[in-house]
């Protein structure tokens, strides 16, 4: 009989390892878009070194010359395979996290509440799990389910932490664990963790809103410059094209030798089209990284905005501004 009352607690004491395998086993969707966008941008950036060799020729815009043209097409796409899946992934679980932790303050007064009723940690944590609490509901069932199992309760909140990995839940994971341990009125210091965590989050708010407007303005110079590239591939590139030609004509009534020499002024112009097609990648992955970073403090949202800006620049070089051609 005593052999077969202690199998439970033995059984519980052998999950505790299994536990921690299981929640460590599975990839992170963000990383596997991380690793399957690079193999994806390594195939189109060897599509581009083909195009530009002229071993094939693939064009996406109708009418463009071969060789570098569709080569920068395809660097653009490498890129957008790199960055997209990462930063909107990325993006969407650090959302989640953030919706996660402005619930963490309630369920951290609803435990100091039961402690006051002389619950032990655990047992509060179990009894406030019965609340609401948004997207936070699901990982404080599953961290009592896992009490409620025979985990101990540092275990179960580092399970949390990993599951939850962000600068807040790790300091409250941290200071919580010590203040069991140490003994003494759990219950204030919960309180105390519940105010300061939530005075954190409104001062990440109050920063998020202030760098908005600095996202703002990079987003129009973005723009900004995308037009200028617009009106000098329009108009002035065109026209200087044009008074070339006209000025190498007359030349080659006077003379060869002066009409080969003025013929060399624009023949550099259609070049400028590929310089501004590098400018606005460049400007477009840099601006988009120094938003999110300016942002949200994190260079995965700033993928996300270099996706948008990528997109819109070369739809717009690509569609929109006129190829310079002589």
């Amino acid at each position: 009989m005593a052999a077969a009352n202690a199998n439970p607690a033995l059984k519980q004491r052998s999950l505790l390892p299994q536990l921690q395998v299981v929640e460590n086993r599975h990839l992170a969707p963000e990383m596997l878009g991380l690793i399957v966008g690079a193999v994806a941008a390594v195939a189109l950036w060897t599509i581009a070194a083909l195009n530009v060799l002229g071993v094939i020729t693939i064009l996406l815009a109708p009418g463009e010359p071969a060789g570098w043209n569709p080569g920068l097409d395809f660097i653009t796409f490498g890129l957008v395979a790199i960055l997209a899946p990462y930063g909107f992934l990325k993006s969407r679980q650090m959302a989640r996290i953030e919706e996660i932790e402005t619930r963490l303050p309630d369920f951290l007064r609803d435990v100091a509440e039961a402690g006051r009723f002389g619950m032990t940690l655990p047992d509060a944590i179990i009894t406030a799990s019965k609340g609401r609490y948004g997207l936070l509901t699901d990982e404080i069932k599953r961290m009592a389910s896992q009490l409620e199992w025979g985990v101990p309760v540092s275990t179960a909140l580092t399970l949390f932490e990993e599951r939850v990995p962000t600068p807040l839940v790790r300091r409250v994971v941290s200071i919580v664990t010590r203040a069991n341990e140490a003994g003494g009125n759990v219950a204030d210091v919960l309180t105390m963790v519940a105010r300061n965590a939530r005075e954190d989050q409104l001062n990440f708010e109050a920063r998020k809103i202030t760098m908005l407007t600095y996202v703002t303005v990079i987003y129009i110079s973005f723009f900004v410059f995308l037009f200028t590239v617009l009106i000098l591939a329009a108009d002035f590139l065109p026209a200087m094209i044009q008074a070339g030609q006209s000025v190498s004509q007359s030349a080659v009534g006077s003379g060869a030798g002066q009409g080969a020499a003025v013929s060399l002024q624009f023949q550099f112009v259609p070049q400028l089209f590929l310089a501004f097609m590098v400018a606005v990648i460049a400007h477009a992955v840099g601006d988009g990284v120094m938003a999110g970073i300016l942002h949200n403090a994190r260079i995965s949202d700033g993928f996300r905005h270099a996706t948008i800006l990528l997109l819109v620049g070369w739809l717009m070089m690509r569609y929109i501004v006129p190829p310079l051609n002589v």
